[in-house]
């Protein structure tokens, strides 16, 4: 049976965290015609003959880490990897996910009933967010906006249509940031428009692989300064007040997906930087305190929030 949905991600040395997330993709999609593309960075700690084995996965290896003949492998940009497994996705639609992410049950399921319905009403829609937040750190689920005002997905679902029409992914200006965003603008300026799923929900786990994350962090301005030459005048004005936000939400899951997340370590929470130390001691007990509990000790307390 053809798929109706193609999961698409990127993973490198996250075997731990793949296996969740796969885990959790499995018992959300069950019976439903989908399929798995997974792009591999030159994984070294398992995951290539790990995902071998998983013959419900298409795998691309494209090495983009370490040297080959004596040279260090030049490194490609997140959309060339994301075309790899885009531009090969039979699916109507393309869900777009991280291997450090889990799905909280019914979510894709909803997003894709959400998309079936909207298309039947006749409107164009190109996109779909999903709602998520960075575990620990975070309490509300978020989606984001663009300058303009215009919804970006982070983890969703496209339309392939869409996507295809508008050339995939920027592979030149961005090596990692903001391509997404560059890619739902494309969007929106192709006449369509981006929706949020006020029933789909990812747990993102903000803790793995931390050198590659710093890794790409370099290039984070080039990234930028690039996106706002992009769409100066477009859906961007530097002279103008548009800027970038996020729309925020509480959400209580019944099922505590992120419960399945390996515990961050209390070192990396207490060394983060950009956090107080009010917000580290919060974030630690957060991962120490069952859910079950947190309430009568924010009343016993007068904490806000754990």
């Amino acid at each position: 049976m053809k798929p109706i949905i193609s999961i698409v991600l990127g993973t490198y040395n996250r075997l731990k965290f793949l296996k969740l997330f796969l885990n959790s993709l499995r018992k959300e999609m069950n019976s439903f015609p989908y399929e798995t593309i997974i792009i591999d960075g030159g994984s070294t700690d398992g995951t290539i003959p790990w995902l071998a084995e998983q013959k419900d996965v298409i795998l691309i290896l494209q090495h983009n880490h370490g040297k080959w003949n004596g040279k260090k492998i030049e490194r490609k940009p997140w959309g060339y990897f994301m075309n790899l497994g885009f531009k090969c996705a039979q699916g109507k639609y393309i869900c777009m996910l991280s291997d450090d992410c889990l799905i909280v049950p019914g979510s894709i399921i909803n997003g894709y009933k959400l998309f079936e319905q909207k298309l039947k009403d006749g409107i164009d829609v190109g996109a779909i967010a999903f709602y998520w937040r960075d575990y620990p750190d975070k309490i509300k689920y978020r989606v984001g906006q663009a300058q303009g005002n215009k919804m970006f997905v982070n983890h969703g679902m496209y339309l392939r249509k869409a996507v295809e029409e508008v050339g995939y992914i920027d592979e030149e200006n961005y090596f990692f940031y903001h391509a997404d965003t560059d890619l739902s603008l494309k969007i929106w300026q192709k006449g369509y428009v981006i929706i949020d799923s006020p029933n789909s929900y990812i747990e993102h786990h903000s803790h793995a692989n931390i050198s590659v994350r710093k890794s790409n962090r370099e290039k984070a301005k080039m990234d930028w300064d690039n996106y706002l030459k992009k769409w100066d005048g477009v859906f961007y004005n530097e002279d103008g007040n548009y800027t970038s936000s996020w729309i925020e939400k509480d959400y209580q899951d019944k099922d505590l997906t992120v419960k399945n997340f390996p515990k961050p370590s209390t070192q990396y929470i207490f060394n983060k930087r950009k956090n107080t130390l009010k917000d580290k001691i919060r974030i630690w007990l957060r991962t120490i305190i069952p859910q079950s509990y947190r309430k009568k000790i924010k009343k016993l307390l007068h904490i806000k929030n754990i």
